[in-house]
């Protein structure tokens, strides 16, 4: 059985070493390992937060690991045709890595992170909580554990078991129910820490356990880990307070108990840092905050050119840049009031550009068509560059969504100038707030009451900002943007972590004068 770190002696004198593990990630940094510039697969915002966080740890010079499945098809790794010395360099370890990839056959030809079926993501989480436990965790020996959501759900208990600390991190509240005997099938001995998982209703003996009492993998990370945030502080509030109907009640239950015991916090994630419209290859016209006025007067020029709006620099553009999806994003509202929005303000041409799919596509196609819309409001699947390019054109981001854990658009438009209409909720709530031009502040216009009816009166104090003289526009975008720029980003998300894993440790984390090591 692997013992647990020692607290004493050697490791003392080191840093900490941290193990991160995340079933996707967009990026690794170059020196974590020796193919770190070829593992990238992502399925959500997950693998955005989980390379944001692992590359701004390694470059503070943490002693960061992370473990991920080998998805050699994703990773574009063919080994068969790999020359010689590819393939001593690919299945060379080398003494610094710090990467650690779950071998199975079951991620190696697989062209997306999860699967189609309902029984493929199951046995997706068990192959991979099976290497952890059996072969990552014990090779690195990690100081504290950091998992993420319920396809890790069952490590925070091993972790517990080693004595070892975890925290558990909850970017969706999404689960899996699962018995013992199929989970030790898998190959991961969960008789030695199955008193601590959560079950579906309380355990008696684990003879009696095994077969008939499913454990839930979510419920599981939570209740078993050290300590766990969610990815706003408003949201976690939210649950704790019982505002969410669509959070299971155990569920709420587990992460109130960690809330009111002072292990649990909020944890805003932040944007790529490829959102940033001074680099950004997707834009027409590149600018920063001093230059935007003229960089956003090409991009929209561009933008509408690309998408059929008619060309007018000077029209108030509206950007829909979530999923069109009724049951979080609040889509329908928009709906709602999509024609009379734009007929009420046709003598300012306002326009409102979609660069999304989902559910409601369908709907909104037609009301563009059998209104005569063409002009006014674009429909266009989603694409990475237009989309980009949407941030970079338009005037305002609406938002206006029923729950929202963090949410990233609100974020990417303020550092675009793009201002967010936004509902106050989860992680909306904690990044927009009213635009005030005799005070300096604030950077968009969140409204509270979920109703076609609130999305319009944001919309209204929008164009009221819009309406302003061009000198007072113009310095407050500017503003925002460089606060933007400054508080949504990697450095200040790791520095949120980096306290919380220090809080756990009960010591620091950075050792200044030893660097990477």
């Amino acid at each position: 059985m692997l013992k647990a770190p020692r607290r004493g002696g050697k490791r003392n004198a080191r840093q900490p070493r941290i193990l991160i593990i995340t079933p996707e990630i967009t990026y690794l940094p170059n020196g974590m390992g020796n193919i770190a510039n070829r593992l990238s697969a992502k399925a959500g915002g997950l693998a955005d937060v989980s390379a944001s966080l692992v590359s701004a740890l390694f470059e503070m010079g943490a002693d960061v690991h992370v473990a991920m499945p080998h998805y050699r098809q994703l990773f574009s790794i063919d080994i068969t045709n790999l020359i010689s010395e590819e393939l001593r360099i690919y299945q060379r370890k080398l003494p610094h890595d710090r990467i650690h990839l779950a071998e199975d056959r079951i991620f190696y030809y697989r062209d997306a992170v999860y699967g189609n079926y309902e029984s493929e993501n199951p046995k997706l989480s068990l192959a991979f909580q099976r290497e952890v436990i059996n072969n990552i965790i014990p090779r690195v020996q990690p100081d504290l554990i950091h998992c993420n959501d319920w396809m890790t759900g069952l490590i925070p208990a091993y972790a517990r078991r080693l004595g070892i600390p975890s925290l558990f991190t909850v970017h969706n509240i999404h689960t899996q129910l699962l018995e013992l005997s199929r989970i030790e099938d898998f190959g991961i001995d969960a008789a030695g820490f199955w008193m601590n998982l959560y079950y579906t209703r309380p355990p008696s003996t684990y003879e009696a356990t095994r077969e008939n009492v499913p454990v839930d993998f979510l419920t599981s990370g939570i209740f078993a880990s050290h300590f766990i945030n969610t990815v706003s502080p408003s949201f976690l509030a939210e649950i704790v307070e019982g505002q969410h109907d669509f959070i299971l009640p155990h569920i709420r239950h587990e992460l109130a108990n960690k809330f009111r015991a002072g292990c649990a916090t909020g944890i805003l994630n932040a944007p790529d840092s490829t959102y940033d419209p001074l680099t950004d290859r997707a834009l027409r016209a590149r600018y920063d905050a001093r230059s935007h006025a003229e960089g956003k007067r090409k991009n929209k020029e561009h933008f509408q050119k690309q998408t059929g709006l008619e060309v007018n620099p000077k029209a108030p553009l509206f950007f829909w840049p979530s999923r069109l999806d009724p049951i979080q994003k609040g889509c329908q509202l928009l709906a709602e009031i999509l024609e009379a929005a734009v007929k009420a303000h046709r003598s300012e041409c306002l326009q409102v550009a979609i660069v999304a799919r989902g559910p409601l596509s369908h709907e909104f196609g037609e009301i563009i068509r059998s209104r005569g819309l063409q002009k006014r409001v674009a429909l266009r699947d989603f694409d990475e560059n237009l989309h980009r390019l949407a941030f970079g054109a338009s005037d305002f981001v609406m938002m206006p969504s029923l729950f929202e854990p963090c949410g990233l658009p609100q974020m990417i438009g303020a550092i675009y100038g793009s201002l967010p209409i936004a509902r106050e909720t989860g992680g909306l709530k904690d990044t927009v707030f009213m635009m005030d031009p005799e005070k300096s502040s604030g950077n968009g216009f969140p409204f509270k009451t979920y109703d076609s009816g609130g999305l319009w009166w944001g919309m209204e104090r929008a164009l009221d900002f819009f309406r302003l003289p061009e000198e007072v526009k113009a310095a407050e975008i500017k503003r925002v943007m460089e606060e933007g720029k400054k508080t949504f980003c990697h450095q200040a998300t790791a520095a949120e972590y980096i306290k919380v894993y220090e809080k756990m440790l009960e010591r620091p984390l950075l050792s200044m004068d030893l660097g990477k090591g």
